[in-house]
């Protein structure tokens, strides 16, 4: 019976058993705070977004998350940047909340460009509903009792560059090594279900991009992003967007080995923008009938920027 409930939860989980990985986004470039708390503040005004991803839909148990963030940067040079973040992840019949506190500092570190360092504090809460699973044998002891809010905490940082045209950041968003689901302690001679424990990974992220000005309208980015953690296959996210007339965005991004995706956004005003994202599988995932793909939408607020009656405004692209 234990057998069969760790492959049930090496199922729901997609990869809880292995190797814990973080929520994933396609539209990380509206998000980069998620990753990167170095990020935080590198524009110089408050935004507050809101981002919902349901993965792989049509599978049972498949993940969904939500996001919302807020971040801005304070002080008079504005070196300083604040933020804090939300993220509520269920895959299948468990459940993660992080709450996150994030905080950087910026220098000028060229002509053009400034370096900025962050610091991120999370709080993670754990539940395990073993309730929701078939249990065959109705004298099974093992899962009769529930994981409800376990706490961990976790600290992560982050180093970001970023010029006008250009950034490039590495981070390290979990240095604490947090256990989930590993087979280590009995209760009766029998393993206890809330002990299914396995260690979570640091993951390491480097994120970067270029803005090419194609013509007075069109601007072009191609973007990297590369996630790495122990267990787990490399992650590269190759992505090649387009902004037109600084109101519509559209690209297209391959997720090595994983999924291609289909990116676009509109900019409703100066402050509000709206986003969605589709990922298909390129793995046998993909070939399934009962996977109609990956969906995300993002809404985000930005205070509109300042400026002068004589100057024609560009947004940065990232």
């Amino acid at each position: 019976m234990i057998r069969k409930v760790k492959v049930i939860l090496m199922f729901c989980g997609i990869g809880l058993v292995q190797a814990q990985q973080d929520p994933q986004y396609t539209q990380y470039m509206f998000n980069t705070a998620s990753i990167n708390p170095a990020y935080i503040g590198s524009k110089e005004n408050f935004s507050v977004a809101g981002l919902h991803r349901s993965q792989w839909v049509g599978l049972e148990g498949a993940p969904t998350t939500q996001t919302i963030a807020l971040n801005t940067p304070v002080g008079y040079y504005k070196r300083i940047g604040l933020g804090f973040s939300a993220i509520n992840d269920v895959i299948g019949i468990t459940r993660e909340t992080y709450f996150n506190i994030d905080f950087s500092y910026n220098i000028p570190f060229d002509e053009y460009g400034k370096l900025s360092f962050g610091l991120k504090v999370v709080g993670q809460l754990l539940d395990v509903d073993f309730q929701r699973l078939s249990i065959f044998d109705v004298n099974e002891t093992n899962f009769q009792r529930d994981i409800n809010n376990r706490f961990s905490p976790n600290v992560g940082a982050g180093v970001y560059y970023n010029n006008d045209k250009f950034y490039v950041g590495l981070s390290v968003p979990n240095f604490l090594e947090t256990t989930f689901f590993d087979e280590t302690e009995t209760v009766g001679g029998n393993v206890d279900a809330s002990s299914f424990l396995k260690a979570e990974r640091m993951h390491y992220y480097l994120i970067t991009g270029y803005v090419f000005d194609i013509n007075r309208d069109i601007r072009f980015k191609p973007a990297l992003l590369t996630k790495m953690v122990s267990g787990s296959p490399l992650q590269v996210d190759v992505s090649a967007n387009f902004l037109v007339y600084n109101k519509f965005m559209a690209g297209v991004a391959y997720r090595w080995s994983a999924a291609v995706s289909a990116v676009a956004g509109f900019r409703v005003s100066k402050a509000i923008m709206l986003g969605f994202a589709y990922d298909r599988e390129t793995t046998a995932l993909g070939n399934t009938r009962f996977n109609d793909g990956s969906y995300e939408f993002i809404l985000k607020y930005q205070l509109p920027e300042r400026c002068c009656a004589n100057r024609r405004l560009t947004p940065r692209f990232f």
